[in-house]
């Protein structure tokens, strides 16, 4: 924080700390597994694989995170916060993926069923060891 504290010692410590705990509790705390190719997105797009960012940062939304299809398209930033395994994530790394299928009817299976968000093997990499097959996710619209 860049600004200098008149009041007490101790009060410039809670605001300080309070500031810093609501920019970290903005997002929603979920569960992430990974899942293979041939990512066809019948869900969102029929099978217009055109609708995948280059990037290949996508995912196929669990039935949490589908909202009856409305998420579809939409960006979330996401990070990866704790594993099965204390060295799995890849700390301070957050990715922006898009929505492009649903988790539940993707033509690919998912390493683990049920989680919030199925993220493509280039995204899961980007902020966890593969060999996870799930993390514990915090992501924000």
């Amino acid at each position: 924080m860049a600004i200098i504290c008149r009041l007490s010692s101790t009060v410039c410590l809670f605001l300080f700390l309070s500031a810093e705990f609501l920019s970290l509790s903005l997002g929603d705390v979920g569960n992430a597994a990974h899942y293979d190719p041939p990512y066809i997105p019948t869900a969102c797009y029929g099978s217009d694989v055109s609708q995948f960012p280059t990037s290949n940062m996508f995912g196929a939304a669990g039935e949490r995170a589908w909202d009856n299809g409305a998420s579809c398209g939409r960006q979330y930033l996401v990070r990866c916060i704790s594993a099965a395994l204390p060295t799995t994530c890849f700390p301070d790394k957050s990715i922006q993926i898009r929505i492009v299928d649903r988790a539940l009817t993707s033509v690919s299976r998912p390493s683990v069923p049920g989680t919030t968000i199925v993220l493509s093997i280039a995204a899961f990499s980007a902020i966890a060891n593969l060999s996870a097959s799930s993390v514990n996710i915090e992501f924000q619209q």
